[in-house]
């Protein structure tokens, strides 16, 4: 074996291993443990954190903050994965931002002449643009840690005006028309709810000891069909049918709570039809008023009553 392969399949292997000896090191790349002591110097000079234990029990550790083996990329697939890291840059808040640009900054300056050219020219061409927003969101980093580490957190949140402190766990979190939302599991509703990132103003750690639910399981793929927690709530739902001309149901397809309930059919049209919240009924009257003339609301009598309320009080007040 060349010293640069066993050099890679050395970092590789610590990485993997995390705590080791020179002589477990010696054995199983064949070699002797001068040269594995070699080369071990020779990856802490390239930057691998390696830490020495000295005693009976003592050895070689890596320490948390590991350095990664080189992986090679495609030129196709370098210019993928730089522009889906770029993409992200009209996010003021993210979970890893200062860790996303480090990242993309050395991807981008060890790019060959070329390739950086080519990046250059597109970059230019190419945009993901999302609505600029005055909300802030310091504690994604914390909610995303929660959610993958199934721990319970306390909040103060903001909803309908009120401040309150709930104990959340959180599934997950994701970005829409550059908002950041979290579903979690409310210890106060017992319930799965969806909460507005901007509308936390603290978050940490319960320090009640309140135990966790086991949502493992549960993720932001299926968080919509669980319901080995939910309490039922069907004397709350009330079913919706709007039929929908094409523009509406466009305007349908880019709102993320419409995908359980939107059908479309072949010549373009469709309709929403299902079961919600009896009382989101005004929410649903502000955005059926937004769709116009493109959009015949059919049931229930008490959205079509919601729908003139508010046609009411918009003609009103141009009087």
């Amino acid at each position: 074996m060349s010293k640069s392969k066993r050099l890679l399949d050395l970092m590789m292997t610590v990485n993997r291993k995390r705590k080791f000896t020179v002589k477990e090191l010696a054995q199983e790349f064949g070699v002797s443990s001068r040269t594995i002591l070699r080369d071990l110097q020779e990856l802490s000079e390239l930057g691998v954190p390696l830490y020495s234990e000295v005693g009976p029990h003592g050895g070689y550790q890596v320490l948390n903050e590991r350095v990664l083996p080189p992986i090679a990329f495609t030129e196709e697939e370098a210019v993928a994965i730089f522009f889906a890291s770029h993409a992200l840059r009209h996010y003021k808040y993210l979970p890893f931002k200062a860790e996303s640009q480090s990242a993309l900054h050395k991807f981008y300056h060890y790019m060959p002449g070329d390739v950086r050219d080519r990046m250059d020219e597109m970059k230019h061409r190419i945009d993901f643009v999302i609505p600029a927003r005055q909300a802030e969101f310091p504690y994604l980093s914390i909610l995303l840690e929660a959610a993958a580490g199934q721990k319970v957190l306390l909040i103060d949140y903001e909803s309908s005006g009120h401040r309150s402190q709930r104990h959340i766990q959180p599934i997950g979190i994701y970005a829409s028309n550059g908002l950041w939302y979290c579903p979690a599991y409310c210890y106060e509703r017992k319930d799965i709810r969806v909460f507005r990132c901007d509308r936390i103003y603290s978050a940490g750690y319960d320090p009640s000891g309140l135990k966790p639910h086991d949502l493992r399981h549960v993720h932001l793929g299926n968080k919509d069909e669980y319901s080995g927690i939910k309490q039922p709530e069907e004397a709350e739902q009330i079913r919706i049918c709007v039929d929908l001309e094409p523009e509406a149901v466009q305007a349908c397809e880019g709102e993320l709570w419409a995908a359980g309930l939107l059908q479309t059919f072949t010549d373009g049209s469709g309709r929403l039809e299902g079961h919600v919240p009896e009382k989101d009924l005004r929410f649903f009257a502000g955005f059926i008023l937004g769709l116009g003339t493109g959009a015949t609301v059919q049931e229930p009598p008490g959205l079509i009553g919601e729908l003139k309320k508010r046609l009411a009080e918009i003609l009103n007040k141009y009087k």
